[in-house]
C-alpha cells in the first residue's frame, strides 16, 4: 500500500449517476511532523473535478431491465476511478455505489435485482475492495444522505474547528440544507437546550480526528421525500388539473409558466400557437408569480397532523431552530435555482431573499418569446437551456415557499427595507466579508473550489474510522443517541483496511504534503518504537560491508593497528620477536587471523646480530614437539618455550618500513643492529617466501625451533 488512500463512492440519483474519487495521506504520514492543531483535525481529504464523472439516466430506469445496468451504465464510470487512481492501489481501494431518492420509489423486488446486479458487475470486471455488498451497494435513507451532507459541508466551512466558528451558546457547527428532484433534507445540530429536551430525535455521529481522539455530534436529520423539485413538480401539475377538471377547456392556465409558453403535463414544450394534438389536457402560461406562490403553498402541507410538536413540513417533527446560532448552508437546487440565471445578470453573488424575489418576479413576467431568445444568445451562461429557463419560475417559487414557509428562515431586507431601490444583497456581502457563513441562509456549489456533496462526507466519516483509535477508542459511525456506547443501529463506514497504530510524535512541526516514500524516510523518521536499534544494525552494516570493501592489504593494516600492544618488558624500547596470537578477532573471526604459512616475515639482521642467534637443530616428532591443526587445517609443530625467537613470524605490532631500532638481549644489554629491520610479506608475485636478511640465509625445508645461544 502507498502513501495515500483512496476511495470511490458513486452517487446513484434519480436523474443519473455520478463517481468521485477522493484520497488522503495515510494515518502514519499523516501523524508525522503534525503540529498539535493538524493532529485534532479530521484526515486532509483532497478531489478534483476531473476525477469526477456523471451520466444520464439513473439507474432507476433499468428496473425492468437489471442484466443492462453493468455494461450500459457503469463501464464508463468504473473505467474513470480506474484511471485516475494508480493500479497497485486499487485493491486496496473500497467502492461504494449508494443510491437515493431515485431507487427509494421502486418496489423492494425491483431494487435487489438491480443492486445485485451492480455488485455483480464490479466484483467480476474491477479489483476494488468491495467485501460486503449489502455495505457497499445499497439504498439509503433520505437521513443517512442528510447527515453525510451535513459532514461534508462542516467539513468544508471549518465547522468542526471549535475556536474559529464560534456562533455563541457554545455552538459551532452549520446547519445543511439539499434539495434534490424527488426529496429534500435538513440536518442540523440544535442548541443546547432543544438538543436535552430532543434527545431522542437526534442522531449520534462520531468521528476521529488524526491523533485517534474521537468527536461526538448529536444532529437531528430528517428527510421530506416528494418534497424535491421535481417531484414537487409533479404534485403541483396534478393538483392544478384537478382543481380545473370541470372545465371543458383542454388548455389549464399555469401562473408559474411564461406567458405564452405552452407544454404538455409531462414538461414538453408545445408550439406557441396552432392546435394541440390528442385529447390531453395542456398548460398555458400565464406569468404571474405572486399566484405561483399562492399555489404552490399547499405543497408544503404545513396543516398536516403533527403528533409530536413542534412540526415544519408534512407533519414532520423537527426541533426548534435557533437562528441565532443555526446558520443554514444550502446545496444542489438551493444553489442551481438562485445561481443559474439570477447571478449571471448581475454582479452581485450572494442574495438576500428579498432582493431574490424581486429578481425572480422580474424575470418570470418577462414573455417567453423574450426568454428564449436570451437562451439562444447564451444571456445567463451556456448551461441555461430552454428546459432550465421556463422550470426556473416554479422551482425559485417552492424554494421561496421550503425556505421561508417551511423551515422558517428569515426573510432577509424585508422588515428593514427602505424604499424601494434597497440593495439587501449589497449588505449581506458587505456582513460576510466580516463574518462569514454567519447568514440565516446561503447557496452554495463549491468551498474552497471543492464541490458539495454527501457523498464527500461519506469519505470523511470513512477516512475518519480508518485512523488508529487510541486505547479503548470507540468505532467510527452513526446510530441512536446513547453518548459514549455504540447502539445496536450503530451504522460502520466500511471494513477497516488494519492499519498500523504508530505512536503520536511531538507535535512541534507542521505537516507536510505526502511525497515518495523512501527507506530513509522509514528509517530515521519513522514512527516505530524499535527504530533506534534499526539505525545501530544499518551502522553495522555500513562498517561490515566497507571493511570488505577496502581490500585485504588495508584490511591487514586496520587489524595490526587495532591489535597493537604496548611494549611491557624492560624500560627500554628493546622489543623481543614473538609471534603474534591473533588476539581476539582472531579466535572470534577467522577472517581477521593471520596467515602465518603462505604470508611469513623475516628479520633482517648484520654480522653483529649472528652472535645471539643461531638456527636450533632439526626438531623430530617426539612429545616436545606434537603436531596440531591450526584453525584453517594447516599443520603446526609446537616448540619450546623459545621457539618463537628468529622463528619466521608475522609481527603485527612493528612497522614494516626498515628504520632503524633499538633491541635488548635476554640479559638486558643492548645490542646494536645498524640495519636490522623486518621485512613484510610480498604482495605480489608467484611466490610467499620472504626476503632473506643475508646472502647466505638457510632455507629451511621444514619448521624448526630457534633457541637462544648459551652464554658458555
Amino acid at each position: 500500500m502507498g502513501i495515500w488512500r483512496y476511495a470511490v463512492v458513486l452517487d446513484a440519483g434519480s436523474s443519473g449517476t455520478r463517481i468521485h474519487v477522493y484520497r488522503w495521506p495515510d494515518s502514519v504520514k499523516a501523524r508525522k511532523s503534525a503540529s498539535a492543531k493538524e493532529l485534532a483535525s479530521l484526515p486532509e481529504i483532497i478531489t478534483k473535478d476531473k476525477w469526477t464523472k456523471k451520466i444520464h439516466p439513473g439507474i432507476s430506469t433499468f428496473a425492468q431491465n437489471p442484466d443492462a445496468v453493468g455494461i450500459d451504465h457503469l463501464r464508463p464510470l468504473l473505467h474513470h476511478a480506474q484511471e485516475v487512481i494508480p493500479e497497485e492501489d486499487v485493491p486496496d481501494t473500497p467502492i461504494f455505489l449508494l443510491a437515493t431518492a431515485g431507487m427509494r420509489l421502486l418496489q423492494n423486488a425491483e431494487q435487489k435485482a438491480v443492486l445485485s446486479n451492480v455488485c455483480t458487475y464490479i466484483r467480476q470486471n474491477t479489483d476494488f475492495l468491495l467485501p460486503n455488498c449489502n455495505q457497499h451497494v445499497q439504498v439509503i435513507e433520505g437521513n443517512t444522505e442528510g447527515l453525510y451532507g451535513w459532514i461534508a459541508t462542516n467539513y468544508l466551512v471549518g465547522g468542526f474547528d471549535d475556536e474559529a466558528h464560534n456562533h455563541g451558546k457554545g455552538h459551532h457547527t452549520y446547519g445543511f440544507l439539499d434539495m434534490g428532484g424527488a426529496s429534500a433534507q435538513i440536518a442540523f445540530a440544535p442548541n443546547a437546550t432543544e438538543a436535552e429536551r430532543h434527545a431522542n430525535d437526534l442522531t449520534l455521529l462520531r468521528l476521529r480526528n488524526i491523533n485517534g481522539m474521537s468527536t461526538e455530534y448529536k444532529v437531528f436529520v430528517t428527510s421530506w421525500l416528494g418534497f424535491g423539485a421535481r417531484e414537487a413538480r409533479s404534485r403541483y401539475v396534478k393538483a392544478l388539473l384537478e382543481s380545473t377538471a370541470n372545465e371543458k377547456t383542454r388548455g389549464k392556465p399555469d401562473p408559474c409558466l411564461h406567458s405564452g409558453l405552452r407544454t404538455t403535463a409531462d414538461g414538453e414544450i408545445l408550439p406557441s400557437e396552432g392546435p394541440v394534438s390528442g385529447m390531453d389536457p395542456y398548460l398555458i402560461g400565464t406569468g404571474q408569480f405572486d399566484e405561483c406562490l399562492r399555489q404552490t403553498f399547499p405543497l408544503l402541507e404545513k396543516d398536516a397532523p403533527c403528533p409530536d410538536e413542534p412540526c415544519l413540513i408534512h407533519g414532520v417533527h423537527v426541533p426548534a431552530i435557533d437562528f441565532d446560532v443555526n446558520h443554514f448552508i444550502g446545496i444542489s437546487e438551493y444553489w442551481h435555482t438562485t445561481h443559474e440565471i439570477f447571478e449571471m445578470g448581475h454582479k452581485d453573488k450572494a442574495y438576500d431573499f428579498n432582493t431574490y424575489q424581486q429578481r425572480v418576479k422580474e424575470f418570470c413576467s418577462q414573455p417567453w418569446d423574450s426568454v428564449h431568445m436570451g437562451v439562444l444568445d447564451q444571456k445567463w451562461g451556456k448551461k441555461v437551456d430552454k428546459e432550465t429557463a421556463y422550470e426556473v419560475c416554479f422551482k425559485a417559487s417552492w424554494l421561496i415557499g421550503i425556505l421561508h414557509d417551511g423551515i422558517g428562515i428569515p426573510r432577509v431586507g424585508i422588515e428593514t427595507t427602505e424604499g424601494t431601490g434597497h440593495n439587501g444583497t449589497k449588505e449581506v456581502l458587505a456582513q460576510g466579508k466580516q463574518k462569514g457563513y454567519l447568514d440565516a441562509f446561503q447557496a452554495v456549489n463549491k468551498i474552497d473550489s471543492t464541490e458539495v456533496s454527501w457523498t464527500l462526507g461519506k469519505a470523511v466519516l470513512y477516512a475518519s474510522s480508518q485512523v488508529p483509535p487510541l486505547p479503548q477508542g470507540l468505532p467510527v459511525g452513526f446510530g441512536s443517541n446513547i453518548p459514549g456506547g455504540v447502539p445496536d443501529d450503530f451504522q460502520y463506514p466500511g471494513p477497516p483496511l488494519n492499519p498500523i497504530p504508530p505512536p503520536i510524535l511531538p507535535t512541534n512541526e507542521t505537516i507536510a504534503s505526502p511525497k515518495a516514500k523512501h527507506w530513509h524516510d522509514t528509517l530515521f523518521n519513522g514512527d516505530s518504537p524499535r527504530r533506534i536499534p534499526g539505525i545501530f544494525l544499518f551502522l553495522l552494516i555500513v562498517v561490515i560491508a566497507t571493511f570488505f570493501l577496502c581490500g585485504r592489504d588495508r584490511r591487514k593494516r586496520f587489524y595490526r593497528k587495532l591489535t597493537r600492544r604496548p611494549n611491557s618488558r624492560g624500560g627500554g624500547s628493546h622489543h623481543y620477536p614473538r609471534r603474534s596470537k591473533g588476539g581476539f578477532f582472531s579466535s572470534k573471526f577467522p577472517f581477521f587471523s593471520t596467515r602465518r604459512g603462505s604470508h611469513a616475515a623475516y628479520e633482517r639482521v648484520l654480522e653483529d646480530g649472528g652472535r645471539d642467534f643461531e638456527l636450533g637443530p632439526a626438531s623430530s616428532d617426539d612429545d616436545s614437539s606434537p603436531i596440531y591443526e591450526d584453525d584453517f587445517g594447516r599443520t603446526k609443530l609446537h616448540g619450546s618455550n623459545n621457539s618463537n625467537w628468529g622463528a619466521a613470524t608475522n609481527k603485527p605490532g612493528f612497522d614494516n618500513n626498515g628504520s632503524l631500532s633499538v633491541n635488548m638481549d635476554r640479559t638486558g644489554l643492548a645490542v646494536r643492529t645498524e640495519s636490522r629491520e623486518r621485512l613484510a610479506p610480498l604482495a605480489l608475485g608467484p611466490t610467499h617466501n620472504g626476503r632473506k636478511s643475508r646472502a647466505t640465509s638457510p632455507v629451511r625445508h621444514k619448521p624448526s625451533n630457534l633457541s637462544p645461544l648459551s652464554d658458555g
